[in-house]
């Protein structure tokens, strides 16, 4: 693959989808040629709204992807949307198939979609999302839908990648214990209620609107919204466009926006420093030292502590 990366950012720029899968590959590659692909696209941090979407396999985040799509793009706006597809614990393969529910929007040039396997990252998203959102941002794109794996209660690190997070939630999933329950429901800036023609969605409004009663805010404080929708008629995309411009809002008004953004870089930084470091050490499997602490360590002459402090000396 040719490695030019000022021609291919400036191509992107330029709305070439080629370039941008281009740099994606790099990204989810980890090319030597990363650095200076993020160092390119440094200027253009910061242009886009991020908008995630998470929710348990089987509430609709791939149609309500879709719809959402659809409404951006009636108003003018040039979208990107990573979809994150979950990995084979045995195969190391995935479907890649979020895509498929997505298929009007394939000649649109100004949609740019691509599905990105999580290959067995935790937290309902892929290590290269953060660095694919930038190329997304550099690309032009306006607002970037990121659509987690179907997750469970513990998955949130969507909520650290994303200026507004909507969690999708479906009838029939659970009871209002479900709905008290720490983890993902906490990090909602939205929720929707999908399919909400079925039975049980007004017992699941009433649930989650039960929770956030509970809660303790402070004046000021964001107070997330509840939507109803049915994603496959396209009924109620429009209320959930306008929770997200609503907070959107609030964000910005409040400086929140950029405290949001600062923490999400900061994040990014720790990872990418904890990766260098995962590297190295796993340079030291191929040296002396590591294993010549583990025998110390098997022996009894030296406690695990010590000797990782002894690691850490190494690096």
């Amino acid at each position: 693959m040719r490695r030019d990366v000022p021609t291919l950012v400036a191509r992107a720029r330029e709305g070439d989808a080629r370039s941008v899968a281009r740099l994606i590959t790099l990204v989810e590659n980890g090319d030597p040629a990363l650095p200076e692909v993020a160092a390119t696209l440094a200027p253009y941090a910061g242009r886009a709204q991020v908008v995630g979407l998470t929710g348990s396999p089987g509430v609709g985040k791939s149609t309500t992807t879709n719809e959402l799509v659809k409404a951006l793009r009636a108003t003018g706006r040039r979208v990107g949307v990573l979809a994150v597809d979950p990995s084979s614990p045995f195969t190391g393969g995935a479907i890649l198939g979020d895509r498929v529910r997505m298929q009007e929007h394939t000649l649109d040039p100004g949609v740019y979609i691509r599905s990105m396997s999580s290959r067995g990252q935790l937290g309902g998203l892929s290590a290269a999302t953060p660095q694919a959102v930038r190329v997304l941002e550099g690309a032009g794109c306006e607002v970037i839908l990121v659509e987690t794996v179907g997750v469970g209660q513990a998955e949130v690190e969507i909520a650290t990648l994303a200026d507004t997070t909507l969690v999708l939630l479906a009838p029939g999933m659970g009871d209002a214990i479900q709905a008290v329950k720490a983890g993902v429901l906490e990090i909602a800036d939205v929720f929707v209620i999908n399919k909400a023609d079925r039975p049980g969605a007004d017992a699941t409004y009433r649930d989650i609107q039960g929770m956030l009663g509970l809660g303790e805010r402070l004046a000021g404080d964001w107070r997330p919204q509840v939507v109803r929708a049915t994603a496959v008629r396209g009924e109620g995309i429009d209320d959930v466009v306008a929770a997200i411009e609503k907070h959107r809002a609030w964000l910005e008004s409040t400086g929140k926006l950029t405290a949001r953004r600062e923490r999400r870089a900061a994040v990014e930084v720790e990872a990418i420093a904890l990766g260098a470091l995962r590297a190295r050490i796993g340079d030291l499997k191929h040296g002396t030292a590591l294993s010549t602490l583990a025998t110390a360590v098997a022996a009894g002459e030296l406690d695990p502590y010590a000797a990782a402090e002894e690691l850490v000396k190494g690096l």
